[in-house]
């Protein structure tokens, strides 16, 4: 699927969001180990992935040329800044309705829009692909993120107090589950 926007931040910058490309392999490995590392919030640790450049280069291949999923980056002054991405949960005929939606920025970056910029992006290109639900789990600590998705439309339909267990503080975090209905959303 193909993506490309310019948006002007709240600092007044412009930033582009487009598909990572086979050549943004190394940076977009770069700003995962980045994001990873400077909060508890993500799936995983920065030291969990092992992909290579060229193998991150043929997964963003991959997803531009797909018309079920995206992953997308936050280009700004030339460096990749944040990334997100929507997944299928299924193919077959009972879950082919239902993609999963992620997004990570770099902390340096944080407040500034992109969050939003990439999430907006995602639920367009979410409806585009024909998904009726997006889905996404939070840290429930993450109140900001929380307060996004809510914003953009996404609703709470269930917790899991033991969802992620942190190597870092030695606790449980509970994951807030919520879904964003694409097919009771207004067209655009």
């Amino acid at each position: 699927m193909k993506y490309s926007q310019t948006v002007v931040l709240k600092d007044g910058s412009a930033c582009i969001l487009r598909n990572g490309t086979k050549a943004d392999g190394q940076a977009v490995l770069d700003v995962f180990d980045s994001t990873h590392a400077q909060t508890d919030f993500l799936r995983s640790l920065p030291d969990e992935i092992k992909f290579t450049a060229g193998e991150e280069g043929a997964f963003l291949q991959e997803k531009t040329e797909s018309d079920r999923e995206i992953e997308l980056v936050a280009e700004l002054d030339g460096r990749i800044v944040a990334s997100a991405g929507i997944e299928a949960l299924g193919s077959g005929a009972k879950m082919r309705h239902r993609a999963a939606f992620g997004v990570s920025v770099d902390k340096a970056f944080w407040g500034l829009g992109l969050g939003r910029a990439l999430t907006e992006a995602c639920v367009r290109c979410a409806k585009t692909a024909g998904y009726r639900q997006l889905e996404l789990e939070a840290v429930a600590e993450n109140e900001r993120a929380i307060a996004l998705y809510e914003s953009v439309g996404f609703t709470e339909f269930g917790r899991n107090p033991r969802g992620f267990y942190s190597p870092r503080t030695g606790c449980w975090q509970e994951l807030v589950l919520m879904r964003l209905e694409l097919d009771a959303l207004p067209s655009t």
